[in-house]
């Protein structure tokens, strides 16, 4: 039985009273906000480690955050400082020089696959000199040359000039660093220029 101008049977409800919105705020609510995403994703990388722009901004994308949202979150933190690409690739030099002794081409490249732009990856780079990397192939020379000792010298040179080509030393930097290091051990130069050639 129903009741005038109610639509309703004595005890029930009305159909349209049972079924959840399909539209309007309560919808709208059951579904994450973009830039809240968006800022969850950048606080958790910038909590585990420092981040670049680019790289925060790779992880939203993985994400399905619109751009222009990721853009504005992006600039947010830009803003007050959460993000500073200038002060995050003058840190990656150092700490990859000292502790790695990374050269500047492998420094370089590493700030390339960071998305750091290539005005500020200059700026960061200027901090080792030509000095520092002459310092730097001597001391990862001499640890090298020490776990080496009693094989072949013509091996040593190999071992020594691949190392130092993988952490981007230049060849002429390589040579003068592995004749100097490998002098002292009694080994003479046997290394022509044509031999570190690769190297360059």
């Amino acid at each position: 039985m129903t009741h005038p101008g109610t639509g309703r049977r004595r005890g029930g409800r009305r159909r349209d009273e049972l079924e959840p919105p399909s539209t309007g705020a309560a919808a709208q609510d059951a579904e994450p906000d973009a830039e809240e995403v968006a800022r969850s994703i950048a606080l958790r990388q910038l909590a585990a480690a420092p981040r670049s722009r680019a790289q925060l901004e790779a992880a939203m994308a993985k994400r399905d955050v619109p751009e222009d949202v990721a853009a504005r979150v992006l600039d947010r933190f830009t803003e007050v400082g959460l993000i500073d690409d200038t002060a995050y690739a003058e840190m990656l030099v150092r700490t990859r020089h000292a502790e790695r002794g990374l050269a500047r081409r492998a420094l370089a490249q590493e700030l390339r696959r960071k998305g750091i732009e290539p005005e500020v990856a200059a700026g960061a780079l200027e901090q080792v000199d030509e000095d520092d990397e002459r310092a730097a192939a001597r001391r990862l020379v001499e640890k090298k040359a020490r776990a080496t000792r009693g094989l072949d010298p013509q091996v040593r040179r190999r071992r020594l000039a691949g190392m130092l080509a993988r952490k981007g030393f230049p060849g002429g930097v390589a040579m003068r660093a592995i004749d100097e290091v490998l002098a002292e051990d009694g080994v003479d130069p046997m290394a022509g220029p044509g031999d570190w050639e690769a190297l360059d």
